[in-house]
Order: structure tokens, then C-alpha cells, then sequence
């Protein structure tokens, strides 16, 4: 007997099993666990049957498995009953999983069953999310499928410029990035609730924006906030920034990520000290964070796209006039509004080998430090003195820490592979 026949029905006995127990233990009136191993089961006879016959069984056998559900489900449900159609989607689902153990490396429907198991288990908290989005929240989810599902595979995947960098199609590649990390951390402000701590309040001003935060912890002193609360969040805010540009550069150039991080980290790890000492020194109070109405609306997302082609093409002129110092003065100027865009395009100037990586890292270094400039100068002018001598420990020993390692920092002995 072929022990891969025999490995093949075992996994999908095991994967109907699995699916089936869950169903077993929410929603036992329609199929069970033995109905949904039996189904499963039934898509891997199918198939192999199908291999030695026509093509036409394993629609057959789906034509059964679905009039099967229809009748059971007419027998059983009662009159105040409102049966729905997830069991009965799931069940053809697992039948075409059984299927595909025969044609697919197992780790498909592995993968398959496993995400029909944690989907049907999380009806609950789906359900709930879902009943907690507002017009407004449903608005940025769509703008966000606009700009990733619609307008970006129809851009053209070239460059349009003589410096080879103004790429369409990467370029709105960055704004989806930018937005959907936006996005994320949106949403999960909804799941926390609108009244959240100082120390989420200022995970979550971070990986939105740092700068939107300061701005606006910074104006809120004159409403009363706490200046010890506003400082703390704006300083979270401002250390969160650096785990976002490492989100960044691994999803744009993950092979360049372990050579770029090390310096990065280390002013990461003393505005992480210097955080933690603030915060813990401060009065604890609980405060909502403001989160911008739409994160992913389309003006915004156009102010940004332009934003980094143009710090793409200045860095590429730069580069081409100025060598190594007329880059770090684009990094310096584009860092004093926005981290991002900064980040991504040097990543990418150095995926692509237009950048040596040490140049790469002190140009995103050099745009972090005129970034917590730019924030210091914010909260001088928005929150008044209290607030800025309040955050000035955490700022300053960055500033001190950044300019020491754009200094002092060893240029590497090994080049590694990208």
C-alpha cells in the first residue's frame, strides 16, 4: 500500500476533525465533528477517484455534499431558527480541501483548514469589531483597498526620469505601506476603547504618527493634560518611531535590515532608557489619545506619494552633483516634517545599490535626529516652557547619542550579502 495514500488520508481525517470540532461545539445542528471529517474524507476519495476516471466526479461530489447540507438543514431547522450559510460554505470548503490533499503539497490545505478552523472560532470578535466601525473607519478600509487592490496593479512598474528612480508603481507601493501601518494602528485604538493609558496612548501616537501626536499632546496643556502625562506620551511616540522605520526597511529590503539596524537600535535603546525614566517618574492618569478621522484618505495619501518621489529624485540629483554630503543634507530637510518617507527611499536606494548601507543608516539616523529637532520645537511653541524642559532629558541625550554615533560609529569590516 502507498504510504503516501495513506499520509494523504490521514491529514485529511485530522483536518475534518479539526474543522468539525469546532462546529461540533457552536453549531451542532447542522454538522458536526464527524459529519465535517466525513466531508473531508469524502474530497480526498473524490480525488483520487477522479484521477482514474472523469473529471466530472469531484463536481459530482460537491453537487452531493451541497444538497446533503440543504436537506439536513430543512430537517432541523425550527421555525424561529434563521439557519446561515457559514457551516454549509465551510463543509464545500473542506471538501475542496480534501481535494487538494491529492494535487497540492500538504502545507496548502493544511494552511486552508487550519484558517476555516480560526475564522469560524472567531466569530465573536469579528461579529464585535465589525459592529464598532463607524462610517468614518469603514471609509479609510475602503480608500485603503482603493489604493492597493485598484490603482496600484494598473501603474506602470518602470521609471520615467533619467536618474531611473521615478517609478510609478513603487512609488504608490510606499504610500499602501505607509497607509496600511496607519490603518493598523487605528484599528487597534478601536479595539481598545477610546479612553486608553499613557503607555499605549503613546504606542499607538507612534506607530500613527509621532509628529500628529506632539502636536497634539502639546496644545491639549492649555486644556488642562497633565504636562508629566503629555511628556510621557510624546516621548513613547517619538521611540516608537524607531520600531516603525525597522517595520519599514524589513518589508521594503529585508536583507539589508540586519545591517542598517545596529546603530539605529542603539539610539533606539537610550531613548527607550530615558522614556522609561520619565515615564515612570510621572503621574499616572488616564487620557484619550486623539487618532486622526482617516487615516487613509487619499489627499493625504497624494501628499505623501509626492513627498517621497520627491525625496527620491533629490537624493538621486544629490548623489549625482553632490556625493555623500548632499544626501545627508536631503535627509536632514526631509526629516524635519516626515520619518517615513526618508526611510523608504533610502531603503530602497540601497536595495538597489545606489547607496552603500552605512551611508543608508546615517541618512535615516541624520532624518531621526532634525525629526526629534522639529518635535522639540513643536512642543516649545505649543505646550510652553514646562512641557519642553519637561521632555528636553529625552530629546536631548537622542540628539547627544545620534551625534556621537554618526561620529563614532565603526564603518563595517565585512560587507554582507544583501
Amino acid at each position: 500500500m502507498d504510504a503516501e495514500i495513506i499520509l494523504q488520508f490521514a491529514v485529511s481525517l485530522g483536518l475534518g476533525l479539526l474543522v468539525g470540532f469546532q462546529r461540533e461545539w457552536t453549531a451542532p445542528h447542522v454538522a458536526g465533528i464527524r459529519t465535517f471529517a466525513f466531508v473531508t474524507l469524502f474530497g480526498t476519495v473524490s480525488a483520487h477517484l477522479a484521477t482514474q476516471v472523469e473529471g466530472w466526479y469531484l463536481t459530482a461530489g460537491l453537487l452531493v455534499v451541497g444538497s446533503m447540507l440543504a436537506v439536513g438543514t430543512f430537517m432541523q431547522v425550527d421555525d424561529d431558527d434563521e439557519p446561515g450559510l457559514t457551516t454549509h460554505t465551510a463543509a464545500l470548503l473542506m471538501y475542496s480541501v480534501g481535494a487538494m490533499i491529492v494535487y497540492f503539497p500538504l502545507e496548502l490545505p493544511m494552511l486552508l483548514a487550519g484558517s476555516v478552523a480560526v475564522l469560524l472560532y472567531w466569530k465573536g470578535p469579528l461579529h464585535k469589531f465589525v459592529g464598532r466601525m463607524s462610517s468614518t473607519d469603514f471609509r479609510a478600509v475602503m480608500q485603503l483597498v482603493l489604493l492597493a487592490l485598484v490603482i496600484l496593479p494598473v501603474l506602470p512598474d518602470r521609471a520615467f526620469d533619467p536618474y531611473g528612480v521615478l517609478n510609478p508603481y513603487r512609488i504608490w507601493l510606499m504610500v499602501v505601506l505607509i497607509c496600511g501601518i496607519s490603518l493598523g494602528g487605528y484599528i487597534a485604538s478601536k479595539f481598545l476603547g477610546d479612553r486608553v493609558g499613557t503607555l499605549v496612548g503613546g504606542i499607538l501616537g507612534g506607530v500613527i504618527s509621532s509628529t500628529a501626536t506632539t502636536v497634539s499632546y502639546s496644545r491639549r496643556i492649555r486644556h488642562g493634560t497633565p504636562v508629566s502625562h503629555a511628556a510621557s506620551v510624546i516621548a513613547i511616540a517619538s521611540t516608537i518611531v524607531f520600531a516603525r522605520v525597522f517595520v519599514e526597511v524589513a518589508l521594503v529590503t529585508p536583507g539589508i535590515l540586519w545591517q542598517m539596524a545596529p546603530p539605529l537600535a542603539t539610539l533606539m535603546a537610550v531613548m527607550a532608557g530615558a522614556t522609561a525614566l520619565l515615564f515612570f517618574t510621572s503621574r499616572r492618569v488616564q487620557a484619550p489619545i486623539e487618532i486622526e478621522d482617516d487615516p487613509s484618505e487619499l489627499r493625504a495619501a497624494l501628499v505623501f506619494g509626492l513627498l517621497y518621489a520627491a525625496i527620491l529624485f533629490a537624493v538621486a540629483v544629490a548623489k549625482d552633483h553632490f556625493g555623500s554630503r548632499g544626501l545627508y543634507v536631503v535627509a536632514g530637510l526631509s526629516g524635519l516634517t516626515d520619518m517615513d518617507a526618508i526611510t523608504l527611499s533610502t531603503a530602497r536606494f540601497v536595495a538597489d545599490g545606489q547607496v552603500d548601507v552605512d551611508i543608508g543608516w546615517r541618512m535615516i539616523l541624520l532624518g531621526a535626529l532634525s525629526n526629534i529637532v522639529c518635535k522639540h520645537v513643536i512642543v516649545g511653541l505649543l505646550g510652553g516652557w514646562r512641557l519642553f524642559l519637561r521632555v528636553a532629558p529625552v530629546f536631548v541625550a537622542a540628539i547627544i547619542a545620534g551625534a556621537l554615533i554618526l561620529l563614532l560609529w565603526p564603518p563595517p569590516l565585512i560587507e554582507l550579502p544583501r
